[in-house]
């Protein structure tokens, strides 16, 4: 299991649309090309979600799923609605959390998928975990024995990027980063076929999100990564596929621990980030720019019915240690 990293909290720097209720990140700092262009606000623990914290994802514009328990038999999934702002933006959160699913030894990945099935990540189990919509507890738990170690994290690409559509993998121990096939197996789930090698991370992957080049301080699309182990987020530019680019790795965030489950909001743009550890909380990015309409994830279905995704990847320690 993991030890309880402490967040370290950083520099708050002044940005125009910052979550109006929520608090500053203390010491949190950016990396140089982006100092000035983005701002951290910390929303706490999410009210009723029992730590460690795993991924999160939204179930719809207004509501988050996040992974409590997190890398423990009886790791579940919660639900908790979001307040935002008169600007728009995440301030805090609702009423108290609801328990949404069981998720046996969930990790940082989280995300909807083809024909809205749920996807999570189980370390170190080395496991997927699929549900159908309305299930609470997995219709479905692929061993994930193409990858080493245990996997870590999950994303699919969104629309609109390179290698739309597919599943990515990475795992926590090593870094492998491998694009995963995904074939529909007849019951509205899908198993997993062969698995790519496409890349490589560094600092202990959980949390993957994509992001426009069009946002200050990237200039081309890019991977933010959730770098548990590192005690930062770090960025990848991406190659023809959506794999990150060997070489291109940058600092964004630097200056906390336990940074785990990654997610962009689907009205603002705005990086949301989980954290694995003492802190137990949620950080909100702002800075981004908001992406275009999409269908929420219960519109998948009729959006992108039956096509070929990707996955596999690694995760993590058979302990995981603390980074001071």
């Amino acid at each position: 299991m993991r030890l309880s990293p402490l967040f370290v909290a950083s520099t708050f720097f002044a940005l125009a649309a910052t979550p109006a209720a929520a608090a500053t990140c203390g010491s949190v700092s950016f990396g140089a090309d982006f100092v000035g262009s983005y701002s951290c606000s910390s929303l706490g623990t999410p009210t009723g979600v029992t730590g460690q914290l795993g991924g999160v994802t939204f179930l719809d514009d207004n509501t988050l799923l996040i992974g409590g328990n997190a890398n423990s038999a009886n790791g579940y999934i919660a639900s908790i609605d979001v307040i935002r702002g008169a600007d728009g933006h995440i301030s805090g959160f609702g009423a108290p959390s609801t328990f949404f699913a069981a998720a046996p030894q969930i990790d940082g990945g989280l995300s909807f998928g083809p024909g809205g099935v749920l996807f999570a990540t189980g370390y170190p189990t080395n496991t997927l975990l699929q549900y159908k919509t309305g299930s609470t507890t997995p219709d479905k738990i692929i061993n994930l024995s193409g990858v080493g170690g245990s996997v870590g994290t999950l994303q699919f690409v969104p629309q609109g990027f390179d290698g739309a559509g597919n599943l990515k993998i990475a795992s926590y121990s090593t870094g492998q980063f491998y694009t995963a096939s995904l074939t529909a197996d007849g019951n509205g789930l899908y198993n997993i076929g062969a698995l790519t090698l496409s890349g490589q991370l560094s600092g202990g992957p959980e949390g993957l999100v994509y992001v426009d080049g069009g946002n200050a301080g990237f200039g081309v699309d890019s991977l933010l990564v959730s770098e548990y182990s590192a005690g930062k987020v770090g960025t990848y530019k991406l190659d023809a596929n959506g794999n990150p680019i060997a070489g291109t790795r940058r600092d964004f965030i630097k200056g906390l621990n336990g940074a785990e489950g990654a997610v962009i909001d689907p009205l603002t743009g705005d990086f949301l980030f989980s954290t694995f550890g003492s802190g137990n909380g949620l950080f909100v990015i702002s800075g981004f720019t908001a992406p275009a309409p999409v269908p929420e994830p219960a519109s998948w279905a009729m959006m992108i019915s039956g096509f070929g995704l990707i996955g596999g990847a690694l995760r993590r320690r058979t302990g995981r240690l603390t980074i001071a």
